[in-house]
């Protein structure tokens, strides 16, 4: 069996939402009713077919080419594993529940918001509200793990609730917002306002902020006590985090004023 594959006849024209386009809608199907799916592109309906060269016979293992364009790649998904070749456009793994979504480009805004399982990898840069809420929700991502190769955007895992997100590159401003908890690793420069209204969970860097919020203390010097079992959740995921010689790395912990914003906690890579 081969991975069912979807290539574009002819770059997007219009933004095109790719949700139907997941294992857990696909199995089952035989390929007329693949070709016939509609999908929405712009302001009208059109059938998959008319969009893209279809191949394959793997539901379970499916791949699309990519476009800046293409939204909402690997909505709701709960298993299998979605590879998006090129860039993706906004919402890519929203309300994923299990699975794998890989982005061998770069993503656009609120990629992996609300995430509820499965891993999301991002080879590219992402975009602003990576793992966030959407607006007007109080409750981001609440599971999984992100891994982002690049860069990210602003207010990284605003209003995050749970799981982990592991940035090899930079962040913006607002990393980790209005945090409830979690874990958000960073290994490249941070913006302003880190940890802005965090009541809990932990933002690990491996270099300072542009600047400290005034309700964070600093705690002095401490031993990761928990960072051998954090990597061992992450073994095998080809992630520069899993270093064994980090097991030894000294950080400065800056705890949050529980009497001003809550507890959660800032920790430096001395």
């Amino acid at each position: 069996m081969t991975a069912l594959s979807f290539t574009l006849k002819s770059p997007l024209r219009q933004r095109l939402d790719v949700s139907p386009l997941v294992p857990d809608l696909l199995l089952g199907k035989a390929p007329k009713e693949i070709a016939a799916l509609d999908l929405q592109y712009g302001n009208r309906r059109i059938a998959a077919a008319e969009l893209f060269d279809i191949e394959g016979d793997d539901a379970e293992s499916v791949r699309i080419s990519g476009s800046p364009k293409l939204d909402f790649a690997g909505r709701g998904m709960a298993r299998g594993s979605l590879i998006i070749e090129g860039d993706a456009g906004a919402y890519a793994g929203m309300h994923m529940k299990g699975g794998y979504l890989c982005v061998s480009g770069s993503t656009g805004l609120y990629a992996a918001c609300e995430l509820k399982g499965g891993i999301v990898e991002i080879c590219g840069n992402a975009g602003d509200l990576l793992g966030s809420a959407l607006p007007g929700n109080k409750k981001g991502m609440s599971e999984g793990i992100v891994i982002v190769r690049g860069d990210a955007g602003d207010r990284v895992g605003d209003h995050m609730r749970r799981g982990s997100i592991l940035i090899e590159g930079n962040a913006g401003m607002y990393l980790g917002a209005r945090m409830t908890a979690g874990t958000i690793a960073v290994r490249g420069r941070v913006g302003a306002c880190a940890g802005y209204a965090m009541r809990r969970g932990t933002l690990l860097l491996y270099g300072s902020p542009v600047a400290i919020g005034a309700t964070f203390n600093d705690c002095g010097l401490h031993t990761l006590g928990f960072l051998p079992l954090l990597l061992k959740g992450y073994q095998g995921l080809n992630t520069c985090f899993s270093d064994p010689q980090a097991r030894r790395l000294r950080v400065r912990r800056l705890a949050g004023d529980l009497s001003v914003q809550g507890k959660g906690e800032i920790l430096l890579v001395a």
